[in-house]
């Protein structure tokens, strides 16, 4: 019993086989968005970078809902060319909230059938992609 306390002991303080401690560095790891989506050629934004509204918006996507406009999820026609083209239905619309606004307000998330996610705060006039 006192042999196996040691062991564990001297593993969670890092030891080695070759009597050193293990002294080796983390890997790091880098949390910061690319500036330009190669596939789009939108830039990106990260999800903390948002306003809090949006990142709400997008557990409700992760989620599948409820969400709290009709037209959330419905089909995002991509009329302006503005994002990858792809067929028909691919990409749906969400409303982000904006505080005070007597509508639904211009802020949108429009997600895309393989999970990518785009912002856009002026009612589709520019997109960024989410980075998260």
């Amino acid at each position: 019993m006192v042999a196996v306390l040691t062991a564990v002991v001297w593993w969670l303080q890092g030891g080695t086989d070759d009597g050193g401690s293990a002294e080796d560095p983390a890997p790091s790891y880098s949390t910061s968005a690319p500036e330009i989506d190669e596939t789009s050629g939108l830039p990106y934004v990260a999800l903390e970078d948002l306003p809090p509204e949006a990142a709400d918006t997008v557990a409700l996507i992760d989620a599948g809902g409820p969400f709290p406009y009709e037209k959330d999820g419905s089909t995002f026609g991509n009329y302006e060319g503005l994002l990858p083209d792809h067929e028909d239905g691919y990409y749906r619309e969400y409303t982000v909230e904006t505080p005070g606004s007597p509508d639904r307000g211009a802020r949108r998330i429009v997600g895309g059938a393989e999970g990518e996610l785009y912002w856009t705060e002026d009612h589709y006039e520019s997109f960024e992609v989410i980075w998260r």
